[in-house]
């Protein structure tokens, strides 16, 4: 009997060790419980390439309205939980291309600088918005870019360069449809003389559409692609309409909804095209449009509490600081009244007589008679610098960047700008910073503290079922 009660201790005593075992793996494991019993039905990617935190930042006093003691706060302040590393692979270093940082963002694996899909070794890896559209999900891509830029290619395409821009829009075929909507730019690539993707698409039963004005048209809940420029979008702040990123996501949203759920991947684009060409202007007018497209979203998901709204970005692009030349000031009043980017005025003005009035007319701020001759010097300048290409060899022009009379006055432009602000950059390319991470709705609070890009797609793989 003695023996019998020892026994039976063993096997409680045992028992108890594997019940406090478990429960220990558990609390260690919220991940895993949250995308046992909380699963988004929705699930929102939003990647704002570029944004590093000093774009946030600049929005919130962009943004300020000057009347008021306090600094008013911002979407991207309310919906903050932490921030992301972004380094690619160690075979790339620390600072990551847009391919390798969306491929992280999207699969969860770090791999080399220009990579689509693939892991260090070249492998196909699975994207999560793959992995939805296998779990009965709807899925859908909206950018500014065009539609197979790096980032949204990530998502759709597994190809060994980000370059090789008509396979990776051929494989959107090839490859087996992935998504139900597609919007953004691209028309040289899916309208090619070797291959018409549009009529493909057609036949494989989408709609088609090359105008905003359409979006208002479309068959509901049918598949579409709409493009609506040769390749990425005009600027926000040249474009038609200053928030088409909110417009298509709207859209795209309507179309995707049904009782299955969705994964949407929504990227503004553009404000890492800002940071490459250092134009704050931009910068500031593509942040507008990802603000007014995440102030839809929080209303959305008030309406629709099971969609989660992640958004982040790829990495940081041009090394913006508020304030430089060791003055602690920054002045964005002049960058509220800008309707046009310096590029555009630029263009315009290349073939007239530069003058103060006209400055001051497409700038929207009076320009100064130093300003002025700066401007006019910048346009004779590129006279010389034309002139001389002209004159090269052949060997020697093949190896030489062309100069254009548009981006040499645009530059001046910018310089101006920027003196006026006080806006600095340190770079022309990336940078290796962290990233902000703003979230909201079901499972958001899985995403907050300090995470890698990686963590990200991990987390939304869980939160899709997927162990």
């Amino acid at each position: 009997m003695k023996k019998l009660l020892s026994a039976v201790s063993i096997v409680l005593a045992l028992s108890a060790c594997e019940t406090i075992k478990s429960s220990s793996a558990t609390a260690s494991s919220p991940v895993n419980t949250i995308a046992e019993l909380q699963t988004p039905k929705n699930i929102i990617m939003v990647i704002a390439d570029g944004m590093g935190p000093a774009y946030t930042s600049s929005y919130r006093y962009f943004n300020d309205d000057p009347l008021t003691e306090h600094v008013e706060e911002t979407v991207f302040d309310r919906l903050l939980v932490g921030s992301a590393s972004t380094y690619p692979a160690r075979i790339s270093g620390v600072v990551t291309d847009s391919a390798a940082g969306a491929t992280a963002l999207a699969t969860g694996f770090k791999t080399y600088n220009g990579a689509i899909g693939l892991d260090v070794n070249k492998k196909s890896v699975e994207t999560v918005l793959e992995f939805a559209k296998k779990q009965g999900k709807k899925t859908g891509v909206v950018v500014t870019s065009q539609i197979n830029h790096a980032t949204p290619a990530s998502y759709l395409a597994h190809n060994e360069s980000r370059e090789n821009y008509n396979a990776i829009a051929d494989s959107y075929l090839d490859d087996g449809i992935k998504a139900d909507v597609y919007l953004g730019g691209g028309w040289k690539y899916f309208l090619r003389d070797d291959r018409n993707l549009i009529d493909e698409f057609k036949a494989s039963g989408f709609q088609y559409i090359d105008n905003y004005n359409a979006l208002s048209d479309l068959k509901e809940k049918t598949p579409v692609i709409g493009l609506f420029a040769d390749k990425g979008l005009p600027s926000a702040l040249d474009d038609s309409n200053s928030h088409r990123l909110s417009t298509m996501t709207k859209v795209a949203i309507q179309q995707l909804e049904n009782k299955n759920g969705y994964f949407l991947m929504v990227e503004a684009s553009q404000i890492d095209w800002a940071g490459h060409s250092n134009d704050i202007a931009k910068a500031m007018a593509e942040m507008s449009d990802l603000a007014k497209t995440m102030i839809y979203l929080e209303e959305y998901v008030k309406q629709n509490p099971d969609t989660l709204v992640i958004l982040t970005a790829d990495h940081s692009t041009g090394g913006l600081t508020i304030g430089a030349n060791g003055k602690y000031e920054w002045n964005p009043e002049i960058l509220r009244t800008m309707k046009s980017t310096p590029l555009a005025i630029a263009k315009e003005i290349s073939e007239k007589t530069i003058t103060q009035n006209l400055l001051t007319e497409l700038l929207h701020f009076k320009v100064t008679d130093k300003e002025v001759e700066q401007i006019q010097l910048a346009k004779k300048n590129a006279f010389i610098k034309i002139s001389t290409y002209k004159q090269l060899d052949k060997k020697t022009k093949s190896n030489t960047k062309k100069p254009m009379m548009s981006n040499i006055i645009a530059n001046s432009i910018k310089t101006i700008i920027d003196v006026r602000t006080n806006t600095g950059w340190t770079s022309g390319g990336h940078t290796g910073i962290d990233v902000p991470v703003h979230t909201l709705g079901k499972s958001s609070e899985q995403f907050k503290g300090k995470i890698d890009n990686t963590d990200i797609a991990k987390k939304i793989f869980l939160l899709l079922g997927k162990s």
